[in-house]
């Protein structure tokens, strides 16, 4: 573990669209109580996704002890992207709408004043090192902190980005609506730890946190630092089944039906025609894709310890 100093140079990158825009002066009130500390403080706000990415790529290449994002799981896969196999320190102060590393990490959740406390007082501590998620395709080799989604969750966030309205969290209400309307049964063609198999499957991920979309225990045993990757399969059920089982995921209850199964496995190919992968919430790109677990490549700020 990397012990920190008592003044550390912190870049804060702030996601302006984060929340859809409810949170944009987040990041300010971070960079002041981070400077009160006796910080060095960069801070990086920028209009679109890639200039940010930019923009965070030119201060690393400046020195920096830690990189804090403010935002969603967007951000944090920027983060997770710009830092991976660095000794680059990752902070997060969750204002996005799925915040699932935050939460995988026991960070403080819709509550920026607490969020921004215990990133004083993680500064304080030893860093913390998890594992990431290599993935790589024909044309696709990025880093993923949390879970890739490959099946009908993928489904709904693509039909949810590609809607205008309404905003906020009611828009992937709406895009699950449709899509259990629209749900089939797909057939996929698997390497898992190098041995092919095929699967029939409505859901399929592979999990290095707990949970996706904003606090769905999709993997309620996963661990972020286990050097393991917790492959997610439901297999085909029908529509009413389906309304049975999702809202026991919110609670990771739904490891008692038995369509649901999770294997521990270190690395797996998916592929299906037509289907595009999503990982932290973006888009990756279309199947097939390689996902590999790289345990301990991401430094992080420690959570508060468990009560």
């Amino acid at each position: 573990m990397t012990m920190t100093p008592t003044s550390l140079r912190i870049a804060v990158a702030v996601n302006p669209a984060a929340s859809f825009g409810a949170n944009r002066d987040v990041g300010l009130s971070v960079g002041v109580a981070l400077r009160a500390a006796g910080h060095t403080v960069t801070e990086l706000v920028e209009a679109s996704y890639r200039r940010l990415e930019e923009a965070v790529a030119g201060a690393l290449a400046h020195g920096q002890d830690v990189l804090v994002v403010v935002g969603g799981d967007g951000i944090v896969h920027l983060g997770t992207n710009a830092l991976a196999g660095t000794r680059v320190a990752l902070g997060i102060v969750p204002t996005g709408t799925g915040n699932d590393l935050a939460r995988g990490l026991g960070l403080p959740i819709d509550d920026h004043a607490a969020a921004v406390t215990q990133l004083l007082a993680s500064l304080q501590r030893p860093f913390r090192t998890i594992d990431a998620l290599r993935i790589t395709g024909p044309s696709t080799d990025v880093w993923a902190a949390g879970t890739l989604s490959a099946g009908f969750d993928s489904l709904v966030n693509e039909r949810a980005n590609l809607m205008r309205h309404p905003r906020g969290k009611s828009r992937y209400t709406i895009a699950l609506v449709i899509e259990i309307l629209r749900m089939k049964r797909r057939q996929y063609r698997l390497v898992v730890d190098g041995v092919p198999r095929e699967a029939e499957a409505v859901l399929l991920a592979a999990a290095n946190n707990q949970s996706i979309g904003g606090g769905m225990r999709i993997a309620p045993n996963a661990v972020l630092d286990d050097g393991l990757l917790d492959l997610f399969v439901v297999t085909p059920l029908s529509r009413a089944r389906l309304m049975r089982l999702f809202p026991t995921v919110f609670k990771g209850e739904h490891l008692r039906f038995p369509e649901v199964s999770i294997e521990l496995v270190h690395s797996v190919t998916i592929d299906s025609p037509g289907m595009v992968g999503y990982a932290d919430g973006e888009r990756i790109g279309p199947l097939p894709l390689t996902i590999e677990v790289v345990p301990g490549v991401l430094t992080v700020l420690r959570g508060p310890d468990p009560a």
